[in-house]
């Protein structure tokens, strides 16, 4: 009888009828690949504990297709080396089998990994923080998305505080790669529409031991301000200390890239007066997610962990709506629960919507950012202005 029992079990494993036990199915393996190393290192830890957030909010509610769990496979991007990137990125793909990726971060690699692995595997994609503009017209298939909003809209809302601000006149830096130019490009061709003057604009890399140079040329053009649009942790905050200590300029335009509390902490010297914007809302959804990751030990305030926890959520909520982890469905369903119609769902209610979409109903995903998808699956996005005193930051308002 036992050997019956055997040989009609291997006959079922041979068929494909055997079915395991629910407590015995792989978990759904989701990509995060950030810069855990090189020029935002500071700021990356947050950001993907956010995404990892809504991730363990989705496998605690016990709604995910059936019961499932999500496990989480981390990837360095390194923010700079698009062949790092891209090769962190096949090994997700291929090796991990990951069904869908958190990031990438920097838009180098983002596009990169966009271009060279993601899409040609049909791999969806959801940055919480690239902004090139460019990546609005990447040939992406509809395989690409991102929370964070594009800086052709960061660099109008720069220009008009600048203006605001009443400086007529700004020298700019940009670290030289495709998000200082996108930046750099459209906060200019803003700022000299509103009337203002650019005295000189001068690209910056991230790993010179020395900045006296670019911060003389930038000082030899007269202005009295400097527009830092860089990397916090490499090549921005060292621009910014060589200006104060050869006394060119103490005063700061920082965007989001420069934003953080290691920018305060390793500066020597006081940035009172430096201001700047970085994505935020002041909405329900932000003050219930920074609450929650208050709770889960995550640093709130600092830019894109918002956008990694709805980047997250988004990929979750797609793989439900689509009914299965086929990488395909998973990406034909980023916009459905995206956007209206629906229940709007905000953080810490994914479980919630996950029993929606079990039982055929429609979610609006609005989340910690706002969200809402256009053009090429991109967030419309909002923008807090700041300014630094002394050894803080305080919020001005939002845009």
């Amino acid at each position: 009888m036992k050997n019956k029992s055997i040989v009609k079990i291997i006959v079922l494993l041979v068929l494909g009828t055997f079915f395991v036990p629910a407590y015995a199915v792989a978990d759904i393996k989701i990509g995060i690949i950030l810069g855990f190393t090189g020029p935002i290192e500071s700021l990356t830890p947050d950001m993907g504990n956010s995404a990892e957030l809504a991730f363990k909010e989705a496998s605690d509610s016990g709604q995910l297709l059936g019961g499932q769990k999500i496990s989480v496979v981390r990837a360095d991007s390194t923010c700079i080396d698009a062949a790092a990137a891209s090769a962190a990125a096949e090994r997700l793909i291929t090796s991990d089998k990951v069904v869908g990726i958190m990031g990438a971060d920097c838009s180098g690699v983002t596009t990169a990994i966009a271009n060279n692995v993601a899409v040609p595997k049909g791999v969806t994609m959801i940055s919480p923080s690239a902004t090139s503009p460019a990546l609005s017209t990447i040939n992406d298939n509809g395989y690409f998305f991102r929370t964070a909003p594009s800086d052709a809209r960061q660099g109008q809302v720069l220009a008009e505080v600048t203006m605001e601000r009443g400086h007529t006149s700004v020298a700019v830096t940009f670290v030289n790669n495709d998000y200082g130019k996108g930046l750099s490009d459209s906060f200019i061709g803003a700022y000299k529409g509103l009337g203002g003057k650019i005295t000189a604009a001068v690209p910056h890399d991230t790993d010179k031991a020395d900045y006296s140079a670019e911060v003389a040329s930038l000082n030899a053009s007269g202005a009295s301000i400097l527009a830092v649009l860089g990397y916090i942790d490499q090549g921005g905050r060292q621009m910014i200390q060589s200006s104060i200590d050869s006394g060119a300029f103490d005063k700061f335009i920082l965007a989001d890239g420069m934003y953080g509390e290691s920018l305060l902490k390793n500066v020597d010297g006081d940035l009172s007066g430096t201001f700047g914007t970085v994505p935020g809302t002041d909405s329900k959804g932000a003050a219930r997610f920074s609450e929650m990751a208050k709770s889960a030990g995550i640093k709130t305030g600092g830019p894109y962990t918002g956008e990694s926890y709805d980047a997250g959520a988004l990929l979750v909520l797609a793989m439900q709506s689509g009914g299965s982890t086929d990488r395909a469905a998973l990406a034909s369903n980023v916009f459905a629960v995206a956007n209206a119609p629906g229940e709007k769902i905000m953080p810490g209610e994914l479980g919630k919507a996950l029993r929606i979409l079990a039982s055929g109903g429609a979610v609006d995903y609005v989340g910690a950012t706002n969200v809402e998808l256009i053009g090429g699956g991109e967030a419309s996005g909002s923008y807090k202005e700041f300014e630094v005193n002394g050894k803080s930051y305080s919020t001005v308002r939002f845009r």
